[in-house]
């Protein structure tokens, strides 16, 4: 099974040869922020959080990405390495919106796994 941080490698990559930057996201005094920040030519700007396959987001988590989705930002959560396969072919196609792409390259909304909090 792929580590997470196999995954945040080859996002990183993958985001670098369109053209973009794939930064590690640090904010001291706030907990569960997204693992990365993607800026993309052309202003698009993208807050991910990765998880291995077997992977789930926790309380804080949920609502850090419920607070960046409230301010009308893109938050997408990605489940493995089909996971990041799938937010790529969207990267591409310039459809990204606040889904989470799922280790079998499906995708729903993100709003299903925020309910509740």
């Amino acid at each position: 099974m792929e580590r997470e941080k196999q995954l945040e490698k080859y996002l990183r990559l993958r985001i670098e040869e369109r053209g973009g930057v794939c930064q590690k996201f640090v904010s001291p005094g706030q907990d569960g922020v997204p693992d990365r920040v993607i800026v993309m030519p052309g202003g698009r700007v993208y807050f991910v959080e990765l998880k291995t396959q077997a992977g789930k987001l926790s309380r804080i988590q949920k609502y850090q990405l419920k607070r960046l989705c409230n301010l009308h930002q893109i938050c997408s959560v990605i489940y493995g390495k089909g996971g990041v396969k799938a937010f790529l072919r969207d990267v591409d196609d310039g459809v990204v919106s606040s889904w989470v792409y799922d280790s079998d390259g499906s995708s729903r909304s993100l709003q299903e796994e925020l309910d509740g909090i």
